[in-house]
């Protein structure tokens, strides 16, 4: 696999065409750190660019699919804010590189998927979650925007009305109440899990490869050209919020294990 040899956070496997590709911080519960965005950054354009797969089965290693970003990792944005202009940039490059991948992309959710691993999820094409799952995006309970793709596809999947209510509270919510809305495709049995993802890919896998890619793209077109009219700008409130003192009161109230007192302007 010398396409995907010097990744440090993510694994790969193959299982005939289908490339299964892990998150792999399950100390942190898949959490996003510097390393880890930097390789999301680029791994679907390496998928894209793959020959010896045709499907790809995207999932978590230990508990969680991805609890979001790296709270020291954030502190890190607090303390220099210019870092966060190389995390806007790849932002960009994780949501357009999943609405580019010609592959389809199936979500196993192993486990929660929090925050940026709740938008990485929502952009895959097809979604599997395991029962005990939770999904929501907390950006604002951190003191952040939810500005790294959420506000483009909630909305999308489930109303503006719905998608509001969550992405303004950040409230998660069960994997069967995200399926009954249509958030997900499937919830099922934590037990069932690895069978369910495996017979849909390898029903992909069999099918006719070019005919489903291009579908995959044409259904993208649209969603392609939300998330460019959209991304700047809410990248751009998140940056502004990255410096605001309720992220980081959030932040600190994080580390410290405590609730975080909001609206303090010191």
């Amino acid at each position: 696999m010398t396409l995907f040899s010097d990744y440090q956070a993510i694994l790969f496997n193959r299982r005939g065409r289908v490339l299964e590709v892990t998150l792999n911080r399950p100390e942190k519960l898949n959490a996003t750190d510097a390393i880890l965005h930097t390789e999301l950054a680029r791994v679907f354009t390496d998928i894209s660019n793959d020959p010896d797969s045709d499907i790809v089965v995207l999932t978590g290693a230990g508990r969680a699919f991805s609890a979001g970003g790296d709270v020291a990792w954030m502190q890190e944005a607090i303390d220099e804010p210019v870092r966060f202009e190389q995390t806007v940039r790849e932002a960009k490059q994780i949501v357009f590189g999943l609405i580019d991948c010609e592959k389809p992309i199936i979500a196993k959710l192993n486990g929660h998927a929090t925050g940026l691993g709740a938008t990485i999820a929502l952009f895959c094409d097809v979604i599997f979650a395991a029962e005990h799952a939770k999904i929501g995006d907390p950006h604002v309970s951190i003191g952040f925007v939810a500005g790294d793709g959420g506000a483009v596809i909630w909305p999308q999947l489930i109303g503006y009305a719905r998608a509001k209510e969550y992405l303004l509270t950040g409230d998660l919510m069960t994997s069967a109440q995200a399926a009954s809305m249509g958030l997900i495709n499937h919830a099922v049995p934590a037990d069932e899990l690895d069978a369910k993802v495996a017979a849909f890919a390898d029903r992909l896998a069999n099918g006719a490869t070019k005919a489903i890619r291009w579908t995959k793209m044409s259904v993208n077109i649209g969603l392609r050209d939300l998330a460019t009219k959209i991304m700047d700008a809410s990248l751009a409130y998140e940056a502004l919020s990255n410096i605001t003192p309720d992220h980081a009161e959030a932040v600190r109230a994080f580390a410290e294990k405590r609730a975080p007192v909001f609206g303090q302007r010191k």
